[in-house]
């Protein structure tokens, strides 16, 4: 605990009007356990908010800096479905056909009529593999898209929300895949620009020099932390091992609905980004049409895997919901990780926000840590 209380403080920017969001990142560093994270506000085409503190490794010896990558888990899922509806709006990808029309293979075990939109939006029934895979199966590309190819619908498609915390991105990454040749980590690489202007990836190059945050916690009343195969909750992550995640082969490997590691300030940017194209102001990286058709609700409920309330759009979260820290804004949207971590856009604010966290929040629902900044940045607006 001392090395908490003695953590290196708050360093980066902060326009003045956001100071309460500073504040409050100060108390999470200083009150609330927080031990090493960043966070970021993009508004009006610029950074408004950039700051990290505490420390980026367990034994807190390593200094937070402004280059620190964080895994935000599952935010990187808001990122790969934005990828795909890049592609759609390009004419590449039509979110009403078959996935089947891209990937043969994966009609198997009544799959057939599950459409790109409902792997967008957990409704695709294969939130889960039946049979245990190898330990290192997850990091195998081929390995785990022939594991999902041929496991059997749950549900007919379309019929039960259930989120797919491994299997999203795997599905919707080897469509992106076979659509333009690309890794989904090479196809984000594509449209962002090079790491120094966009610091996000999913799975880091053994080429990039950046210092990666370990991330730790206490999983034993999160989902990781599942251990009742009979379970969805268990099964859906299954092929993940927490003892893995500080490790060179989980930051390398490609899981696009887990591992998207990156700064909160190219996050924040991307949102931002986003933010501006569902207002109109902005073309790029979608129309915004697409945007629109992105973060049209498809279902509002409770969903079966880890039985949490989530109000869905086509990959991205709305606000709303118990327990997702992301505005109620009418138009709002982004996505949350395990842990804590989130990045949304907020089109009436023209803003676009990341926070990643080492020290990842120890049960489900919304981390007190995130609260405090999504509330502080309300204050500010």
């Amino acid at each position: 605990m001392n090395a908490r209380r003695e953590a290196p403080g708050v360093a980066g920017t902060c326009e003045e009007r956001y100071l309460p969001l500073r504040d409050a990142f100060a108390r999470n560093l200083a009150e609330l356990d927080e031990h090493g994270a960043a966070v970021a506000v993009w508004r009006d085409g610029r950074l408004v908010v950039d700051l990290w503190g505490g420390w980026r490794d367990e034994a807190a010896t390593l200094p937070w800096t402004a280059d620190t990558l964080v895994c935000m888990m599952s935010v990187v899922k808001g990122v790969t479905a934005t990828l795909v509806h890049v592609l759609a709006d390009a004419g590449l990808l039509d979110l009403d056909r078959r996935v089947a029309d891209y990937w043969p293979a994966f009609a198997a075990g009544g799959k057939g009529e599950v459409r790109v939109r409902h792997v967008l939006d957990h409704r695709a029934g294969v939130p889960a593999l039946a049979d245990p895979l190898p330990r290192d199966a997850v990091f195998d590309w081929s390995a785990m898209t022939a594991a999902i190819a041929a496991e059997r619908a749950l549900w007919p498609t379309g019929t039960v929300p259930a989120y797919h915390p491994v299997t999203m991105g795997f599905i919707l990454g080897e469509l992106i895949r076979r659509t333009t040749g690309l890794t989904p980590g090479a196809f984000l690489r594509q449209l962002m620009g090079p790491p120094g202007r966009f610091d996000y990836f999913i799975g880091v190059p053994a080429s990039v020099a950046n210092p990666v945050a370990e991330v730790f916690g206490d999983y034993a009343n999160t989902i990781f932390g599942a251990t009742d195969r009979a379970t969805l909750a268990c099964t859906s992550v299954a092929t993940l091992h927490v003892d893995t995640f500080n490790t060179p082969a989980f930051r390398r490997a490609e899981i696009p609905s887990i591992n998207g590691h990156g700064t909160p300030r190219a996050v924040a940017t991307l949102f931002g980004q986003l933010a501006e194209c569902r207002a109109g102001s902005r073309t790029t990286p979608l129309s915004p049409g697409a945007i629109v058709r992105a973060t049209t609700e498809q279902w509002w409920a409770i969903e079966q895997t880890s039985m949490q309330e989530r109000r869905m759009a086509l990959g991205l979260l709305l606000g709303g919901a118990k327990g997702v820290p992301i505005p109620a804004s009418p138009r709002a949207f982004g996505h949350g990780g395990a842990g804590g971590a989130v990045a949304f856009a907020d089109p009436d604010l023209g803003l676009g926000f990341a926070y990643g966290t080492a020290h990842l929040h120890d049960r489900k629902g919304a981390s007190p840590r995130t609260a405090a900044l999504v509330a502080a940045l309300a204050a500010c607006a």
